[in-house]
């Protein structure tokens, strides 16, 4: 079917960041030796659940020692595994593995089918990884433009913010640097969550609500937290009418309704099902001693602190804030949802105990919810004209090659992984000269 010529811009757009995405890692991620730094830490877990169930058949994950040797180089060798109730279990949800399992089994069974080893570790397999986070990216850029197509946004502006939130912010680095961690595949479920339910408050047909129910299931599987992302939906909602009008058309749809509970409860059900096999539990707590500390937030370090904050190494998203004037203009109501739901979002995220989230680029909970961002920044370059829209995609340009230099600097940490502060950050300041 021939592009509407109303999202003809999007698409061919969607298509050169495909090649793009491809092509970068192919030069990074697969040449040499470079596959084996591909799936870190965290990165590790999250995958560990695919060769665990296809090749090894143990949930116990006794295996470690054998999928070190056939990937991860001795100094990023990591153990993932714990055992708080004396059965050995992973730490980590098993949400991001489904997630990429396709495109394992693709690899695994496209080796078989050649005669050749298919150990469930190794090169073809974190391809497989590369290919899945570059995939789940598209897909949620895809929803994002329809997104804001919906809300009367042109496409050469959709276009724009797409290529802008990929390469503008660390989505780019989580799909391409660090393809194995939940992000990218988190900010793909988001993105269709909020797409679903912006067509829901459009239409009101109920078949939308097992969709988003399924949608908030895989969220809660990848990351459990990744729950609050249902209380966003009033931003998409069209309005507080809209909004009323949809909660009072649900006991009319109760079968819709009970649809959508209950596959949303049976996909995130899998992981204590998971359990119960693999310790005779129905439910662990499989970070013990790492909780949320709600009487102790850091709310303005992971926004604005050297160390992670959001504003500080995505500053683009602070510039999508100015979309929020056009917003307020159009909808007070939708303007005071995305400010309430991102206020609550940034105290959630900054109690979990280790608010800077451990080794990453910037403050990297806030990946999965760029779709919000793209929204007012789409508006922002809708509503501006004359000089104002030539300055304001001119910072957007800026912006997007300030963020591809610190993702470039982070790869080779200059930029470092926990330990920045102020004087660390300007000391290294767009110094692409010392980089190898």
């Amino acid at each position: 079917m021939a592009a509407s010529p109303r999202t003809r811009t999007t698409r061919r757009v969607l298509w050169a960041l495909c090649a793009v995405l491809l092509a970068v890692t192919n030069n990074i991620n697969w040449g040499r030796d470079h596959w084996r730094t591909v799936l870190q830490a965290d990165a590790k877990g999250y995958h560990a659940y695919l060769p665990a169930l296809v090749v090894h058949h143990d949930l116990h994950f006794g295996f470690l020692d054998l999928a070190d040797s056939l990937g991860s180089t001795p100094a990023l060798r990591y153990d993932y595994r714990t055992a708080p109730t004396g059965d050995t279990i992973n730490k980590y949800w098993c949400g991001t593995a489904l997630m990429q399992a396709p495109f394992h089994l693709a690899v695994h069974g496209l080796l078989k089918a050649a005669g050749r080893p298919a150990p469930g570790h190794g090169k073809p397999y974190v391809m497989a990884v590369c290919v899945a986070a570059i995939a789940y990216a598209l897909i949620g850029l895809w929803a994002v433009g329809r997104l804001m197509a919906s809300w009367g946004v042109d496409d050469r502006w959709c276009a724009l913010t797409l290529a802008a939130i990929l390469f503008g912010t660390h989505l780019f680095y989580y799909t391409i640097v660090a393809p194995g961690m939940s992000h990218v595949y988190s900010f793909a479920l988001v993105a269709l969550l909020l797409l679903s339910g912006r067509r829901y408050a459009t239409d009101g047909r109920a078949r939308w609500l097992p969709v988003m129910g399924a949608l908030v299931g895989l969220l809660v599987l990848v990351r459990p937290v990744n729950g609050i992302a249902v209380l966003a939906l009033p931003v998409v909602a069209g309005g507080r009418a809209s909004l009323v009008q949809r909660l009072r058309d649900l006991p009319h749809q109760l079968r819709a309704l009970v649809s959508a509970v209950g596959i949303g409860a049976l996909i995130a059900g899998l992981q204590p099902l998971v359990y119960r096999v693999s310790t005779g539990h129905w439910w662990v707590d499989s970070y013990p001693g790492e909780h949320f500390r709600w009487s102790d937030p850091h709310m303005l370090d992971i926004l604005i602190s050297y160390r992670k904050g959001l504003l500080v190494y995505t500053p683009l998203c602070a510039l999508a804030l100015i979309g929020l004037v056009p917003l307020w203009r159009r909808s007070r109501f939708t303007a005071a949802a995305w400010v309430a739901f991102m206020s609550l979002l940034t105290y959630v995220l900054s109690s979990w105990w280790n608010w800077w989230y451990g080794g990453s680029f910037g403050a990297r909970p806030f990946v999965e919810y760029l779709p919000l961002f793209a929204l007012p920044l789409g508006l922002a370059l809708q509503a501006a004209h004359g000089a104002r829209r030539t300055v304001l995609v001119t910072t957007v340009v800026l912006l997007v090659a300030l963020c591809q230099v610190q993702t470039y600097q982070a790869r080779y940490y200059q930029i470092h992984y926990e330990d920045m502060d102020r004087s660390r950050y300007w000391e290294v300041f767009l110094r692409l000269d010392r980089l190898p």
